[in-house]
Parts: C-alpha cells; structure tokens; sequence
C-alpha cells in the first residue's frame, strides 16, 4: 500500500489545511489507538503524549487526546518535551508507543505528528501502513467502560535530564565550561539549560521564552547566527543550539565558528576510536566527502544512507553500527540512545573536548570540508532527470573531471516539483560553476 499520510518523519503539513486539521488528527489518534489495541490484546495501551511549544500543540493535543479515548487506550500527557524525550520515556515507562506533535525546524504555522514504538524506536513500515489502513474505516467509539482516561506526567522533565546527565562520562565534568544553550524556544527550553548547568558547567541560554509563536524564528540549530554572536558578546567557550524539538545540533566555538553535523561526527568517532575501536559510521547522500576521505584514512568504514535520519538509523542497525548523522545536525549514537538527540549528542562532543583538554578547531584541524553548491531547480511535476539527456551527459562530463576530487549528487526532492543539484569539488569556484553547467541542462 502505497503511504498516503505519514512521509519519512510522521504527519506534518500546515495547520489548519489537511491533513493537520483537528478532525483528522482525532480520527489519526483513533486509528493508532485501534491498531496499538489489537497489539496489545488482553491488555489495556496506553501512550504518552509530548509536543513543542507551537501555539498548535494545545489543540492537537486535545483531539489526539480525544482520539486515542475513543479507542480504549489511555494517555499521560507531558507537555512540552524534546522529542528524543518522548522516545526514551516512551520505553523507559514501559508504554505501548510514544507520540510527539512537532514540526521540528519549521516554522509555528506548521506541525506534525510523529510516533515510536514501545521500545523507542520511529515506528516500522508495517505498523504506519496498519494505521493509514484503519483511517480508511469509519471512525467508532467503544464502550463507555471501555473508554480511555488521561493523566499527566509531572515528573517527565526530571526524568528526561537525569537520563540526558547519564549520557556523559562519570569520571568527567564541565567544570571550567561557560556554555551558551539555544534551545530555538522550543521544546528544550526548560531541559537543556539544566542539563549542563548541572553537569557543572556556567550556563548562558538563550532562545528559551517561547510564546506560541516564535519556535525556530532567527534562534536554534536553523539560525546559528544568533548563538555566534551570544557566544562572542558573553566570551563563552563554547555554544550549542538545538532545533525546535531538540533531535538537531549545530555548534559553536568561542571565535564564534559554526561547526555542522559532518564535523561533529567526525569529533565524536575520532574520540570513540580513543577508547575502543570503531568499525564504521553512517552519513547520507549528501555527507561531504571530506569525511568519507576522512575516515578511510582512519580505517573506519562509512556507508550512505538515503537523506533523512530515519534512513541512517537503518543503515546503522543493519551495520551493527553505533555512529551516524547528518549535515543538517541529526546525530545518533545508538550506545546512548535509540534516536537522534541534540542534547546527549552535545554531551559527546563535550566529553572529548574534556577528555583531550582541546577545542573544536584543534580537533577538526585535520578535516577541511570539500566546498558544496546545491542549486534547486523548478521543474515540472513527475518529472525524470535520468531521461533528460542533455542532463545526464552534462553529469557524466563534470564526474570525469573531477575524478578522486569531488562528487556529484542529483536527486528529485520529496516535498516539493524541484531538482537539486549538489556538486562538490576542492575549490568553491569550481563546484559552483560545474553545478551551474549541470542545472542549466534542465531545459535543454
């Protein structure tokens, strides 16, 4: 069956227009209800419920709510909660899945819903069909008796930063650390600060007064230009910024030098491989190939995954893997946790610069970024790069000249009628004009 509603990272769309309308998102909650029910028959399902802090979440926490009650399904309610917060609860209390209302980096008009399993995980492919199945047939209510209650979780918030602190090195502290913590006004603003204040470190946050509205807007891991600037006006040593759920990090030095998510798995493999040996790590397609260069020379193996951290986090498990990520921040350590998380990744990258007493730029001296251009170009619905022959030969032509030396990526975006169009090469000069020479083929 063919997905109709969920994409590679739950529901998400704007508010108001379907699918992310009240009535839906009632209807969704009852069809996971239903499907969660008939796995777990003879017991009674219960979920837990987190979001950020989008104006949105009130009432679309509301009809979830309501949704999973029509089921028979019980539902404890955290509030705002990162959403690698909900996956550990999720699996922590022992609960038969775990819901998040996020939108993650977008901005507040949009929000989503995205589920994980009883054991913390995003939900398999099976369980999400099962689900798109049931909101095909009418939506029911069981029996009074039978109806499921709600209750909240007050302590979800001590819970979730004790389990972040257990994450870092015992013998180790952040002692001696001035940290500036954007947490985007999202869903970390009330956990992040916490977390490494009370692992020890002086702690400045910012992008934590969130009103309903201002999620994303100018602060956290998608405008890393405001935490550059807190950290150079306040003389911090380090900066950290989170994305509206907290799966997403980016981070900052005391010059004020963003470092993405390909040179924090780099820090984090190189400190691995300090400790104990590291088979291989997991990027995407659109890793730089500085790091592939990287880590062959190390002796790690890498693998791509399709863009998305749900496709890193199943090359990973199919690899036996612990280490993988994206560019854009989403950075997962499976001997930490079951999935992308901002903060406890933050914590590995800190644990090396404890361990070796050196600063980012020190231990990313040895890896310089390849220079990327990525052109989006507008085309027409359904359309096929591969049977554009002009197109294909112009790839072909920029892959032989470039050789060991840079890479070409062409791949149709999955949310919008455009082609993107990345090349990389050791000069910036050169990767733009050669993904111009490739662009510039659409129309021919």
């Amino acid at each position: 069956m063919t997905r109709k509603y969920f994409g590679t990272d739950g529901v998400r769309g704007r508010v108001g227009v379907a699918p992310i309308t009240p009535d839906f998102v009632m209807k969704l909650g009852y069809a996971a209800g239903k499907v969660l029910a008939q796995a777990k028959a003879g017991s009674r399902p219960t979920v837990l419920i987190g979001k950020d802090t989008r104006v949105s979440g009130y009432m679309l926490e509301a009809a979830l709510e309501a949704g999973f009650a029509a089921a028979g399904v019980d539902v404890m309610l955290a509030g705002p909660m990162p959403t690698p917060a909900i996956a550990y609860l999720t699996r922590a209390l022992r609960l038969a899945a775990g819901v998040v209302i996020s939108a993650s980096h977008n901005p507040y008009e949009d929000n989503g819903i995205k589920f994980f399993s009883a054991q913390g995980n995003k939900l398999p492919d099976a369980v999400e069909t099962a689900i798109e199945e049931a909101l095909e047939l009418p939506m029911d209510c069981v029996a009074s008796d039978k109806l499921g209650k709600a209750r909240r979780l007050d302590d979800a918030a001590g819970r979730y930063i004790e389990f972040c602190k257990s994450t870092f090195p015992n013998e180790l502290d952040l002692r001696g650390l001035t940290i500036v913590v954007d947490s985007a006004h999202g869903a970390a603003y009330h956990i992040a600060p916490h977390v490494f204040h009370e692992l020890g470190a002086e702690v400045i946050a910012i992008g934590n007064q969130p009103n309903g509205f201002n999620i994303n807007a100018g602060f956290g891991a998608t405008a890393p230009d405001a935490l550059a600037l807190a950290v150079r006006a306040n003389r911090a040593d380090i900066g950290i910024a989170l994305d509206g759920d907290a799966d997403r990090l980016l981070m900052v030095d005391a010059t004020g030098r963003i470092y993405n998510g390909d040179e924090l798995l780099y820090v984090m493999v190189k400190d691995r491989m300090k400790i104990g040996p590291v088979k291989g790590a997991v990027g995407t397609l659109m890793t730089n190939m500085a790091l592939e260069v990287a880590f062959r020379n190390m002796g790690v193996e890498f693998a791509r995954a399709n863009v998305g951290d749900r496709y890193v986090l199943e090359v990973m498990k199919e690899r036996g893997w612990n280490l993988g990520g994206e560019g854009s921040g989403h950075l997962l350590c499976l001997d930490k946790h079951t999935t992308g998380d901002g903060i406890v990744s933050a914590l590995q990258v800190l644990s090396a610069l404890k361990r070796t007493g050196e600063t980012l730029a020190q231990l990313t001296a040895d890896i310089a970024l390849y220079p990327q251009t990525l052109i989006n170009v507008k085309v027409a619905a359904g359309f096929d790069w591969k049977k554009n022959p002009a197109m294909v030969a112009e790839k072909e032509a920029v892959e032989r000249e470039l050789g060991d030396n840079g890479r070409v990526l062409i791949r149709a975006s999955g949310t919008e009628p455009l082609i993107r169009v990345m090349v990389e090469a050791k000069g910036a000069d050169l990767a733009q004009s050669m993904a111009r020479r490739i662009a510039d083929k659409v129309s021919a």
